[in-house]
């Protein structure tokens, strides 16, 4: 059986995605980074999936993840 990984969130900061990933990863989810920013001129946007599974609770973790900061 094939899972399949849906977006979660997306933003421009690399920094910000890798904190994030950490974060669901430290409750349990699995994410994944999809770095689609333009290494040249560094803009574009980088995508965190998780598991369709996943996503309402990714979503919510993320949520509190800002609330915290």
């Amino acid at each position: 059986m094939t899972s399949e990984r849906v977006l979660a969130y997306s933003t421009n900061k690399l920094f910000e995605a890798d904190m994030i990933k950490e974060y669901l990863s430290d409750n349990g989810i699995t994410a994944f980074i999809l770095n689609k920013m333009d290494s040249a001129y560094h803009f574009g946007e980088v995508e965190i999936l998780v598991e369709r599974d996943d996503l309402i609770r990714s979503k919510k973790l993320i949520e509190d993840f800002f609330k915290d900061e």
